[in-house]
């Protein structure tokens, strides 16, 4: 499902104009992002939390050259889903 088709679910289902629901959508998308850049996590009950997590440092390996590097201890984003969510997914969809 790409961003589009959100638009025009969400559009179909409120009766709304599909230039206003993807201003609010993206409006939304900005959010999050400025608050995962400035540090602060997301919370949305019963959907999940967009949090930052830090990555240690590590050893990685350079195959072309074949010598090691140091990788710095980084920030990511990251996405994790609320429990209802998860057990959703689970009882809806089979594994394949």
């Amino acid at each position: 499902m790409t961003k589009a088709d959100i638009v025009a679910k969400i559009a179909d289902k409120l009766g709304l104009e599909k230039g206003d629901v993807q201003a609010t959508v993206e409006s939304f998308m900005d959010e999050v992002k400025n608050s995962l850049e400035t540090g602060d996590n997301v919370y949305l009950r019963g959907f999940g939390s967009f949090i930052v997590k830090t990555r240690a440092e590590k050893t990685g390996r350079n195959i072309s050259k074949n010598t090691t590097i140091k990788i710095p201890a980084h920030n990511i984003p990251a996405f994790k889903p609320a429990k209802v969510f998860v057990e959703g997914v689970k009882t809806n969809n089979e594994a394949k």
